[in-house]
């Protein structure tokens, strides 16, 4: 898929985004309605669209707020700084994204923003202190890929209509057992269905997430590839990802799909489980088994040749 067709089908995707979306505030607004009636459902449709209007302007301020992402000078960090210019070069950006930090253990880096001129990469310390430079080189090349085929601004609008929709259905459920205000003489059975509607709206809202996610990281796999000329780098630096177990502090369901790797699965049990249901990526090893047909390798003989070097 050329960029223009990629830019393309990112606009038809952002459409559908947002069609999906005002279809789940419709079903909300209805429930509302049902529950406490005209009053209440202008008072919460208000808040949702202050914050929205706000949410558009500055997603990717309070994306960062939310992951503890802060900018960094080259002197701090300049082998990840240089990674990212590197990486804007070979992918024909024509300036860098900025360059951000997590301070969290947990390996695991993310692409957020608007426009690419606004658009950042974020790395976890984690990250920095697992990878080596090849792996490094492979990581940030597939969030360059991100921000070169426009899929920050879908990605971070997700995230911020996640984040309303959660927001509304739980004012609205927190006034309706918290502080009243419920519907006099309306009908149970609507009532019934109103509060059910707010209750499995945000899974609702994860569950459009989802749809939008999961091919778009084969496609930065894809674009890593040709970036850095070097899928294996990519493969092994999947795997290395795949090995650990760290759970990251901030992580949320509003910005899971954000991440190379999806911070939420780090769980055992029927838990872990119940998880593969809400995934926001492919498999990692689906992701790999992709990476070896397109570079013609085997990841097993590069891990033999990496552990006899080490």
């Amino acid at each position: 898929m050329t960029l223009e067709e990629q830019v393309r089908a990112n606009r038809i995707r952002t459409g559908t985004l947002m069609l999906s979306f005002g279809l789940l505030f419709v079903g909300i607004g209805v429930a509302i309605q049902a529950v406490y009636g005209g009053a209440w459902l202008v008072i919460i449709a208000g808040i949702a669209f202050i914050y929205a209007l706000v949410s558009w302007f500055a997603n990717g301020k309070m994306i960062g707020s939310w992951t503890g992402a802060r900018p960094v000078t080259k002197e701090e960090y300049p082998d990840l700084v240089r990674a990212i210019e590197n990486a804007s070069i070979g992918a024909g950006l024509e300036q860098p994204p900025q360059v951000r930090v997590v301070d969290d253990s947990c390996p695991n880096a993310f692409a957020a923003g608007g426009s690419p001129k606004s658009s950042y990469i974020a790395a976890t310390t984690g990250l920095l202190g697992m990878m080596n430079k090849r792996e490094l080189d492979a990581v940030v090349a597939h969030e360059v890929g991100h921000v070169r085929n426009r899929d920050v601004r879908l990605m971070s609008l997700a995230a911020v209509l996640v984040g309303v929709v959660a927001l509304v259905a739980d004012l609205a459920l927190r006034f309706a057992f918290f502080g009243g205000g419920r519907r006099r003489g309306g009908n149970p059975i609507l009532m019934i269905i109103g509060f059910a509607m707010l209750i499995l709206a945000p899974i609702a809202a994860f569950g459009i997430q989802m749809s939008l996610s999961r091919r778009r990281e084969y496609l930065a796999d894809e674009s890593s590839a040709e970036i850095t000329g070097d899928p294996e780098g990519l493969a092994l630096a999947l795997w290395k990802l795949k090995q650990d177990t760290t759970q990251l502090r901030h992580a949320n369901r509003a910005t899971a799909h954000l991440y190379i790797e999806t911070p939420l699965n780090n769980t055992s049990g029927p838990r872990a489980a119940l998880s593969g249901l809400f995934d926001t990526h492919p498999s990692l090893d689906t992701r790999i088994e992709s990476l070896e047909k397109m570079g013609g390798f085997q990841l097993s003989a590069l891990i033999g040749q990496q552990s006899k070097l080490d």
